[in-house]
């Protein structure tokens, strides 16, 4: 393994390969910013240009392009308060009020190191315990999964701060708009009102630009009524020093950190689901885990690494099953294995026989990457910080025709740029509404899979419901579920009498 890795690091800095490494985190860093544009656009823009690249030179690009457009999605969270991929969603919940509150530096110095620090520690679970990790994944079926989607789901409370009833009724809004389109299994058109373009369903990019970015822009827009006002946005003094926090924090953040890339990986292993749940999933445990949950999404520093170490520690994760099983994790690494089909490289089981050299050239890659990612984005920091000074009235309106770039971009259709709008419209009615916009997207993820996992367990069991309870995996999940459903019930009811006992007691003492 030693004289492979050695063999692998040979290879990646060479001039060439280290100067499209290089470029390609850079690019990727922007596609990540930019909201709207995102690691599958960039990997995909630049697939063409790996036709006449060797398979070390071609990868390397790929994954470098992978790395830096996961990471730069935390830039635009923290800056502006829009999620640039979806897997900084949950980023924008702590980021954004960090940056109001002056603490910019801090959460973008975080950010960055714990993104890296999570690109690390997935490499280390892919070079070590890949092949072991892919088999568990294996053995989950359409139970498992409905299993999770439901257990995911009934997590929406620990998001739904101030009432329960909004961020649930939230949750189900973002499940029954994911049901728009042709239904999995038996392909009946619903809720598409004959309208040709709504038979794909809402795409995530689209409903992520219009409820984040469209509706800011609203938002925003809405304050900033005078030219004055309008004018005055010049970015406050944030200085870094160092990486921008203390060596106290960071080692004080390091078991959040490695808990929340250990959720990362797992969720990358499984097809299908992405680093856009696994942000969210790893921010609510850190919720839960944490000795000041009533801090969490005014500004803490444990919610920008939770969500930070979970969606970069998904590159590794996503990895482990495209190399040892030739299954693609997710939209990225499908693309990924088309680059590497381009080449002539078949991924599986054999791959670290027949392609050992190869295999551990990506691996090295991925680390050059990562590095890479950790010193540009602290290098740019200044130049992204700058985009503050930018007067809105100027600001907002790129950032208006840059989403609409971005939805357009998706599949060439103006119908998409109406979509975000529609959405923007909605986010911005969640805002006045006092409605948490997370469970909305949770809702909105986990819909379709938790739908088409339940129809096809049903088809699997014949049409018995009690194969989800009897399947080992899918019922301990369900039991969980359960669980939480009473814990969260629990917890409103016992807090919900706390003011009735104190004025009681106080009664007493009168």
């Amino acid at each position: 393994m030693l004289d492979l890795f050695l063999q692998g690091f040979l290879t990646v800095i060479s001039p060439q390969i280290l100067l499209l490494i290089a470029g390609g985190v850079a690019v990727g860093i922007v596609f990540g910013a930019v909201p709207g544009l995102t690691a599958v656009m960039a990997i995909a823009l630049c697939l063409p240009m790996t036709y006449g690249l060797g398979p070390s030179a071609g990868l390397s690009l790929l994954i470098a392009l992978f790395v830096g457009a996961t990471s730069g999605g935390l830039i635009s969270a923290i800056l502006l308060k829009i999620p640039g991929t979806p897997s900084s969603i949950a980023t924008t919940f702590d980021g954004a009020p960090m940056m109001e509150k002056g603490e910019g530096g801090k959460a973008l110095g975080a950010g960055i190191v714990f993104s890296f620090v999570g690109t690390i520690i997935s490499i280390v679970a892919l070079v070590f315990i890949a092949p072991s990790l892919a088999q568990v994944a294996l053995a989950f079926g359409p139970h498992e999964y409905f299993a999770i989607a439901v257990f995911s789901l009934t997590l929406i409370a620990t998001l739904s701060s101030g009432s329960m009833v909004k961020g649930v009724f939230a949750g189900v809004l973002g499940f029954a708009v994911s049901t728009v389109g042709i239904a999995p299994v038996d392909a009946i058109p619903r809720f598409t009102f004959g309208m040709v373009e709504l038979n794909a369903g809402f795409n995530i990019l689209t409903v992520l630009v219009g409820m984040f970015a469209i509706a800011e822009v609203i938002k925003v827009a809405e304050t900033a009524r005078s030219s004055a006002a309008a004018s005055s946005t010049a970015a406050p003094d944030v200085r870094i020093k160092g990486f921008g926090f203390s060596r106290a924090e960071f080692v004080e953040q390091l078991p959040n950190a490695f808990r929340s890339s250990a959720i990362g990986v797992a969720v990358g292993i499984l097809p299908g689901i992405g680093a856009g749940t696994s942000n969210i999933i790893s921010y609510i445990v850190a919720k839960k885990r944490s000795k000041t949950p009533e801090r969490f999404g005014k500004g803490t520093l444990e919610g920008v690494v939770a969500s930070e170490s979970a969606n970069n520690a998904g590159i590794g994760g996503a990895m482990i099953p495209l190399l040892t099983l030739g299954i693609p994790g997710d939209a990225v690494t499908a693309i990924l294995l088309g680059g590497l089909m381009i080449h002539g490289i078949q991924p599986g089981p054999m791959l670290f026989l027949t392609q050992g050299p190869l295999v551990y050239t990506i691996f090295a890659a991925l680390i050059v990457a990562a590095v890479m990612m950790l010193v540009l984005e602290f290098w740019g920091l200044r130049i992204f910080i700058r985009l503050l000074a930018i007067p809105k009235h100027i600001l907002l309106p790129i950032i208006f025709i840059l989403c609409a770039i971005g939805a357009f971009g998706l599949a060439s259709r103006v119908f998409d740029i109406w979509t975000i709008l529609a959405f923007g419209v909605l986010g911005y009615g969640f805002v006045k509404a006092g409605m948490p916009t997370a469970p909305f997207i949770i809702g909105f993820i986990l819909g379709p899979m938790a739908e088409t996992s339940f129809r096809r367990g049903l088809q699997l069991s014949r049409g018995d419901f009690m194969g989800f309870l009897t399947n080992p995996i899918s019922g301990t999940f369900l039991g969980l579920a359960v669980l939480s459903i009473g814990f969260q019930l629990w917890s409103e009811w016992h807090s919900s009498r706390r003011p009735s006992d104190s004025l009681l007691r106080a009664g007493s003492e009168g």
